[in-house]
């Protein structure tokens, strides 16, 4: 599946991954009002085997596919300040 994926102006280290590109009408309101307006950053052919750096690949194809967007957010640890 092809996904197109967004970072956020206003949260370091988010995500917004779309099953169309430039289709935001699925994406809650709120949502978009929380991470700013989305910057494009890549294109990516998403499969159930392909890995991810922080994210289930599996998972993030299931909430494309229900409901057209996946949010990936850092590490609970990362917010803290904990580097690894």
């Amino acid at each position: 599946m092809q996904c197109a994926i967004y970072k956020s102006r206003k949260k370091q280290d988010t995500y917004l991954y779309l099953a169309a590109k430039e289709d935001f009408s699925r994406v809650p309101e709120p949502l978009l009002q929380l991470i700013g307006q989305p910057v494009h950053v890549m294109d990516l052919e998403l499969s159930p085997d392909r890995k991810l750096a922080q994210e289930d690949a599996a998972e993030v194809l299931h909430n494309l596919r229900e409901r057209g967007w996946h949010l990936q957010m850092p590490r609970q640890d990362e917010w803290l300040g904990i580097k690894h």
